[in-house]
């Protein structure tokens, strides 16, 4: 089996929230591989990496980075993939923003998808939903999972409505 996702991390520092993206694939069954790659301290690596993704079967990239987060602009630099972005609150972040701002102000003809800070299942569900428009099987886990999104509200909404309060209008 080879992987049809890579998630890439700046530092094993960001795997408690990149992990959420894993956790989803293996839910999905959805191949992927997952490393650590630094834009900073291994620039060549990551080159190579964007380089030959593809080559490799690679169909999307989940790149999560905290800080100065350059890594996924750095990624989408170096292939023609569909790059999400994955801001990641770190240790040394200024609430976060640092991060957001780095991967959603990629200049032009370089565009990286971004989710929301430390959001790594949407850009899982992002990466699925890419990888359905040509693989059908993908695509009805997709709509199944989706299904699954509307009962789990249709459920929440009676089990509201079994909430008493003294002036609630029924």
């Amino acid at each position: 089996m080879k992987p049809l996702v890579s998630i890439i991390m700046g530092s094993t520092s960001d795997m408690p929230v990149m992990q959420e993206a894993a956790k989803f694939f293996d839910e999905m069954e959805i191949p992927f591989e997952i490393n650590a790659l630094s834009a900073h301290r291994t620039p060549e690596k990551v080159m190579n990496f964007s380089e030959n993704a593809r080559k490799r079967g690679i169909k999307v990239i989940i790149a999560g980075a905290g800080g100065a987060a350059h890594l996924p602009g750095v990624i989408a630099a170096g292939t023609t993939l569909p790059v999400i972005g994955v801001p990641v609150k770190s240790s040394i972040s200024m609430d976060g923003w640092d991060s957001v701002l780095s991967i959603l102000q990629m200049p032009s003809g370089i565009p990286v998808a971004t989710v929301a800070l430390d959001n790594a299942k949407n850009a899982a569900i992002l990466a699925m939903q890419i990888l359905a428009l040509t693989d059908e099987n993908i695509d009805l886990r997709l709509s199944a999972f989706k299904e699954n999104l509307k009962s789990k509200v249709v459920k929440a909404n009676e089990d509201l409505k079994k909430v008493n309060f003294k002036f609630r209008v029924q």
